[in-house]
């Protein structure tokens, strides 16, 4: 079963496995979403409708489309 962000509840933490460069915004790319970096879930709005994500220590919000194709490994 393919993990993406969206699928990360609160507290949890994963390593960016690979997403697709032209789904990803350029800015995402600047603050660190690269494959390699750990993500985790700080927040997320009512639907899951922006998530707010600590990327290496880079906080962002990023909408819950684009959570949907970054694929994730999961830290226990």
């Amino acid at each position: 079963m393919k993990l993406t962000v969206a699928d990360l509840r609160r507290g949890q933490r994963g390593i960016i496995k690979e997403f697709s460069a032209d789904v990803v915004p350029l800015k995402l790319l600047e603050m660190g979403c690269l494959p390699g970096n750990e993500v985790e879930l700080v927040q997320t709005a009512p639907f899951k409708d922006p998530m707010y994500l600590n990327i290496n220590g880079s906080h962002l919000a990023i909408r819950k489309e684009t959570a949907l194709e970054i694929e994730i490994e999961l830290i226990e």
